[in-house]
């Protein structure tokens, strides 16, 4: 099919899609879910296929190894998967939500409501769990989605695709068009042109990938070009504490975009806290890469380069710099954080407070795990990806971040004429919220 066709239809049954029901939109979700735990045998295998052809890639060094770890699924995975569906049918309907509501004058009332984007153009690398999630929360807020994964999961991706459509068909088959895949390069770098039907485009990748997207497109592009992110253990700082939440933030799952690259410790706790620090990390294999002062504590750490400090690597590598302030620390993230997470260690409340106000990025932590930056575990049921934007959504962007709004007037007549000139009438300008919302739910 001709992408011009595909982004067509994508664009009608977002219309469509714009004013379902949220009893009908909840039903086609469960249906997924469903379909998700019968179909668990078939998509093990179509991603076994996946992992085989991709490790032959990693072993010839043509693709980086933490790419095959966030390709390979499981039951867990799965199950996992198909919650996160439930969970979203399960969070409130995002469209159609009154903003504000006033009254201009007599009988001339403003409502400003959320509504969809329209058509989301959806592009990743890898991780086929992200279909199942990026589909749904589409298809909660109203917007139709075109997908593309990456080559290296398409036996999975495609399997997911036509999954998907095929449980929505089951509820409103006149929609099954605001869920659609695509697969190929060419097909991406048409969809980048078709501005007229594509709303936004949010791509989850690398650096690079992410900078080709924005480069090539007219359309708005909402996401993050990369993931480095930094803990803080400051000088009052639970030296177990910090070192479990450093390890977490590394070990748990280093291929992901909230896994910290970079740890900075304060230079008074340092020689107490960097020995035990090193014994956990070594315990998980981590390479630690540290600057001068850090080596001096721990002799086995590579000495750091200029490089490190702005690298994400996306695997069991960390650097390590000792600081001699909080404001020194702040410094060094603002200067080479990319915005995404940061989290300070301590247990002294101003540092906490000091950090959280002037660290900039979409998620500040204190005292926790920068994995915890997840649409998921931040109550948004999935994400489509985390942005980084200072737009309209920053951070793991859920239901709220894929709405806009519109404003609607309606009047008895009313004319401009009335409100100019020497004898204008004035505006009133009451906040009118019930009847607002009364509106806003008749439209």
């Amino acid at each position: 099919m001709q992408m011009l066709d595909l982004a067509q239809q994508a664009k009608a049954a977002a219309l469509r899609l714009a004013t379902l029901p949220t009893e009908t939109k909840n039903r086609a979700l469960f249906a997924v879910a469903d379909a998700l735990i019968r179909g668990r045998e078939p998509l093990l295998e179509a991603n076994r296929e996946d992992v085989i052809r991709t490790s032959k890639l990693v072993e010839r060094g043509e693709m980086a190894r933490p790419l095959l770890d966030r390709l390979k699924l499981s039951d867990d995975k799965i199950l996992a998967m198909a919650e996160g569906v439930r969970s979203v049918a399960e969070l409130p309907d995002p469209v159609g939500c009154v903003l504000s509501a006033l009254e201009l004058d007599d009988g001339l009332e403003m409502t400003q409501v959320t509504t969809p984007l329209g058509v989301i153009g959806a592009i990743f690398e890898s991780r086929p769990d992200a279909v199942p999630q990026i589909a749904s929360l589409c298809w909660k807020s109203g917007n139709a989605v075109i997908m593309k994964g990456g080559s290296e999961a398409q036996m999975s991706n495609r399997f997911l695709g036509q999954l998907i459509r095929d449980a929505i068909a089951t509820v409103d088959e006149r929609s099954v068009d605001a869920v659609q895949m695509v697969e190929t390069r060419e097909d991406v770098n048409a969809l980048l042109a078709l501005d007229e039907y594509i709303d936004l485009f949010v791509p989850r990748g690398s650096n690079a990938f992410v900078r080709y997207i924005q480069d090539n497109t007219r359309v708005p592009v909402l996401g993050h070009a990369e993931g480095l992110c930094h803990a803080y253990v400051d000088a009052h700082v639970d030296l177990a504490q910090a070192v479990a939440v450093c390890y977490d933030a590394k070990v748990q799952y280093p291929a992901v975009c909230n896994a910290i690259e970079t740890v900075l410790v304060h230079r008074d706790v340092a020689e107490a806290f960097l020995p035990m620090l090193a014994s956990a990390y070594r315990q998980a294999g981590v390479e630690m890469r540290g600057c001068e002062v850090a080596r001096s504590i721990v002799p086995e750490m590579i000495p750091a380069v200029a490089a490190d400090w702005e690298t994400e690597y996306l695997d069991l590598i960390v650097s390590i710099k000792v600081v001699e302030s909080l404001d020194d620390a702040i410094a060094h993230i603002n200067r080479y954080g990319s915005s995404h997470t940061e989290t300070i260690l301590t247990q002294d409340a101003e540092s906490a407070i000091q950090f959280l106000n002037r660290v900039d990025a979409a998620t500040v932590m204190h005292n926790a795990s920068t994995r915890f930056a997840d649409g998921f575990r931040f109550g948004k049921g999935a994400e489509v990806g985390i942005s980084t934007n200072k737009t309209h959504a920053r951070g793991p962007v859920g239901l709220d971040g894929l709405v806009i709004y519109k404003y609607c007037l309606v009047g008895q007549g009313h004319i401009v004429a009335d409100y100019a000139g020497p004898n204008a009438k004035p505006f009133t300008h009451q906040p009118l919220l019930d009847r607002g919302a009364a509106l806003a739910k008749a439209l």
